[in-house]
């Protein structure tokens, strides 16, 4: 009877120390994967800054491809318009900059108006609002 008992208790301390060290090494495993993640968010992060400054940076580099006085910040779907020759008071040209950093590549959508853009499906529409007149 005390064998039993005995027997009884061992396992269920042992029960309870495997409980225990699993509690334990899933705790740590969760404490990994939070560092992996803050450190993962912290570098998106970065990123995101870094293009985000770059759009705003570009346009008065020497290499940017249009006269920063004849450009429109948009955003989304491109980040910049240039009319270009606008500022001789004759469009020549509308140029669609798209701002990338490191090996960011354009997204979809993107990649659609870039597709539109070179199969020139392009229209100028003419809208107008008259509210006064009946």
């Amino acid at each position: 009877m005390i064998k039993i008992a005995i027997g009884i208790f061992v396992i269920v301390i042992a029960f309870l120390l495997g409980i225990i060290i699993g509690k334990y090494k899933e705790r740590s495993l969760n404490l990994k994967k939070l560092k992996e993640a803050r450190k993962d968010a912290v570098k998106r992060s970065r990123a995101v800054l870094n293009g985000q400054l770059s759009e705003q940076l570009a346009p008065f580099l020497p290499d940017f491809p249009a006269d920063p006085t004849e450009i429109q910040f948009i955003g989304k779907p491109v980040d910049y318009i240039a009319f270009n020759g606008a500022s001789q008071g004759t469009i020549k040209d509308i140029s669609f900059i798209e701002i990338k950093t490191g090996s960011s590549t354009l997204s979809p959508v993107e990649k659609t108006l870039k597709d539109v853009i070179e199969k020139k499906k392009i229209r100028y529409i003419e809208y107008r609002v008259d509210f006064g007149k009946k």
